[in-house]
């Protein structure tokens, strides 16, 4: 037969198990700023090449937004 567990190891369970949620709550929360801090740098990096495409195109910049733009 079972052992009934006490309210004070039911309590620690608990409390393990929100100290477990809060650590891995505060992981996800570490890598979702190191998610969006990537996703800035890769926007940034697009966006030189970009630019540096246009400067190299000759084109002018209505030329560009007309290509750019859907129809």
């Amino acid at each position: 037969m079972a052992r009934k567990k006490t309210t004070a190891s039911i309590d620690a369970e608990i409390t393990k198990a929100k100290t477990e949620m809060s650590r891995i709550q505060d992981r996800y929360d570490k890598l979702g700023e190191k998610l969006k801090r990537l996703e800035e740098q890769k926007r940034q990096y697009e966006s030189e090449a970009i630019m540096t495409a246009y400067l190299k195109s000759g084109k002018s910049f209505e030329e560009l937004m007309t290509f750019l733009q859907p129809s």
